[in-house]
C-alpha cells in the first residue's frame, strides 16, 4: 500500500472503518519493519558521541510550519534516531538496572497506547482497572501479605519509595503525635523526624524527604557491612542518640537489592527494631523482587510480608518495558492518605455500587495501565519460564565473580547476591574510567561505572538471560587488552 505523504490524508486515529484499520497496520508494518532492519549485529550502542547526535537533531525543526507526512517522517527516523537508540536486548548492554523487554511486554505496549486508558475512574479504563485489581491480589499473595492488604501500580521505585514513606509519615503523626497531616498540614515537631536507611540506598529516600517537607537531613544513612547491608547493630545506636537527643524516629527503609550491590538489608532484624520502636518499615525491593520467582534464591530476600509495604519494579529483573512498578501495603487502610472525592471523576455512589476507582491509591491521576504488561508475562511465561530467567542471571552473576576472584588483573567489590557484578582493572581510577567510555564509543559494549571504598570501580549488571559465560569470559580478556592498550 503506498501512502501519500500529504499528512491530511493520514487518519487521525483507529476506527471501525476498513481504510483506517489499513491504515493503522500499514503505520505499524512500516514502523516494525524500520525497527528490525536497523538490528544488524549485536553491538549495544553505534558509538557516536554526544556531539554527532546534537548535531543530526539539530538539522530539523521541531516544529515545522508544515507537515511532512508519515512516509518522510519514517525516513528520518530510519537515519537519525533508530541508529542510535541503545540495543538493550544485547549481550554487550549490563551498565544499569535496565532491562530489555520480553517480546509479550512489547506487544501488551501496543494495547496499552491503542486503547489509551486512563487508570484513575472505572469509566476510563473498564476492564483495565479489573486487571490491576486482580494483578495487584496476586502480587500480594506472592509476597506472603494476607488479606486486608493491596497495592497500586507506579511509574518505578522512585514514586514508590515516595507513595511509602507519605504513608509512613502520616501513620506515624497520627497514632503517635496525634496530628492529622492530610488535614492540618505537617505537625510543629516535623523538624525531629527521622527516617533511617543504609548508606547505599536509593537516591530517592532524600528526594522524598524533601517533597515530604522534611528536608534531606531527616534522612539517616546508616552505615552498612562488608557486604553492603545495613549494619543492624548500628542502626540500634544511632536510633537511641537520636531519641536522647529528643528526635523522632518514625521509618526504616530496607533495601532489598541495593542499585549498585545487588546486597540485600536484613528484614526479619529490622522487623524486630521497628517493632520494639514503634515504626514503619518499607522494603524498597525495586530491584531484588524479582527473586521472589526464583524457588532457589527467594530465601536471600528474607520474609518480605514482614514489611509493612513493599515496592516492587517489574522494568528490572521482571524484563518488562518501562516505566512499570508496584506498592504494596499489608494494610490497605494506609492508601487513605491518597484518597479525595472528586465529583467529576470517583463518586461515592458508584463505589457503593461496586465500580472500583484507583485514583484514591495513587500520587497520579491521570495513569497508564502497566499492569497488562504483568499480565500478559505472567501468563505467557508462567512461574517456571520467570524461574529460569532469573536462575540464570542470577547464576551468571556468580560465575562472573568466581571468574574475577581468580583473575590476577582483577580486584572485586563483594560477591553478589543478585546480579550486578561490582569489579575494577587492578590499574588506577583514570584507567578504568578510560576503559569504560573506549567500550562505550569504540566496541559497541555498554557497562556501568561507580565508586567503592573512594576507588572507581566498573559494574555489570546482568538482566539479560541470554548472556552465557563464554562471552563474560570474553569481555573479560577484552577489558584487560584495553588496559594494557591504554597503560
Amino acid at each position: 500500500m503506498q501512502m501519500s505523504q500529504n499528512p491530511t490524508n493520514l487518519p487521525y486515529f483507529l476506527g471501525p472503518e476498513k481504510e483506517k484499520k489499513d491504515q493503522y497496520k500499514h503505520v505499524l508494518t512500516d514502523t516494525i519493519e524500520a525497527i528490525t532492519a536497523s538490528v544488524s549485529d549485536q553491538g549495544a550502542y553505534q558509538g557516536a558521541s554526544v556531539e554527532a547526535l546534537q548535531q543530526a537533531l539539530a538539522q530539523f525543526s521541531l516544529l515545522p510550519s508544515h507537515g511532512i507526512g508519515w512516509e518522510a517522517l519514517l525516513e528520518q527516523v530510519k537515519e537519525t534516531i533508530l541508529p542510535y537508540f541503545l540495543r538493550t536486548w544485547s549481550p554487550n548492554y549490563m551498565a544499569h538496572l535496565h532491562s530489555p523487554a520480553l517480546l509479550e511486554s512489547i506487544a501488551s505496549e501496543l494495547i496499552i497506547a491503542t486503547f489509551n486508558q486512563s487508570m484513575d475512574s472505572w469509566d476510563q479504563s473498564p476492564v483495565a482497572t479489573e486487571v490491576e485489581v486482580a494483578v495487584v491480589n496476586e502480587l500480594c499473595r506472592l509476597y506472603g501479605y494476607k488479606e486486608g492488604s493491596d497495592g497500586v501500580f507506579t511509574s518505578g521505585g522512585s514514586q514508590s519509595n515516595l507513595s511509602a514513606i507519605t504513608m509512613a509519615r502520616d501513620w506515624y503523626c497520627s497514632t503517635k503525635l496525634g496530628h492529622d497531616v492530610k488535614k492540618e498540614g505537617l505537625p510543629p515537631s516535623y523538624h525531629k523526624l527521622r527516617l533511617y536507611t543504609s548508606e547505599v540506598s536509593h537516591f530517592s529516600m532524600e528526594k522524598s524527604a524533601h517533597l515530604l517537607g522534611l528536608g534531606y537531613n531527616a534522612v539517616r544513612k546508616v552505615p552498612v557491612d562488608d557486604l553492603c547491608r545495613m549494619d543492624v547493630e548500628k542502626l540500634n545506636a544511632m536510633i537511641e542518640s537520636d531519641k536522647q537527643d529528643g528526635l523522632l524516629p518514625f521509618c526504616v527503609v530496607a533495601t532489598i537489592g541495593t542499585t549498585d550491590y545487588g546486597s540485600i538489608d536484613p528484614v526479619g532484624a529490622l522487623r524486630e527494631v521497628c517493632d520494639r520502636e514503634g515504626m514503619f518499615l518499607h522494603a524498597d525491593a525495586a530491584y531484588g523482587s524479582g527473586l521472589q520467582l526464583s524457588p532457589t534464591y527467594r530465601s536471600r530476600l528474607g520474609n518480605l510480608s514482614l514489611c509493612d509495604s513493599i515496592t516492587v519494579d517489574f522494568h528490572k529483573m521482571f524484563l518488562l518495558p518501562i516505566s512499570c512498578g508496584a506498592l504494596l501495603v499489608k494494610n490497605k487502610e494506609h492508601f487513605s492518605v491518597f484518597t479525595l472525592h472528586a465529583d467529576y471523576l470517583n463518586r461515592e455512589e458508584d463505589e457503593e455500587e461496586g465500580y472500583t476507582n484507583l485514583v484514591g491509591k495513587s500520587l497520579q491521576t491521570t495513569r497508564r495501565g502497566d499492569a497488562l504488561k504483568v499480565w500478559m508475562a505472567f501468563q505467557c511465561r508462567g512461574k517456571d519460564g520467570y524461574s529460569k530467567i532469573i536462575d540464570t542471571c542470577t547464576e551468571n552473576a556468580t560465575y562472573l565473580a568466581k571468574t574475577l576472584l581468580e583473575h590476577p588483573s582483577f580486584t572485586l567489590a563483594i560477591e553478589p547476591e543478585l546480579s550486578s557484578v561490582v569489579f575494577r582493572h587492578v590499574g588506577s581510577c583514570e584507567l578504568n574510567k578510560r576503559i569504560r567510555k573506549e567500550l562505550l564509543h569504540h566496541h559497541q559494549v555498554v557497562i556501568g561505572q561507580t565508586v567503592y571504598k573512594n576507588q572507581t570501580y566498573l559494574k555489570f549488571t546482568l538482566l539479560n538471560p541470554t548472556l552465557t559465560k563464554e562471552h563474560l569470559s570474553e569481555l573479560l580478556t577484552l577489558i584487560d587488552t584495553l588496559a594494557t592498550e591504554l597503560q
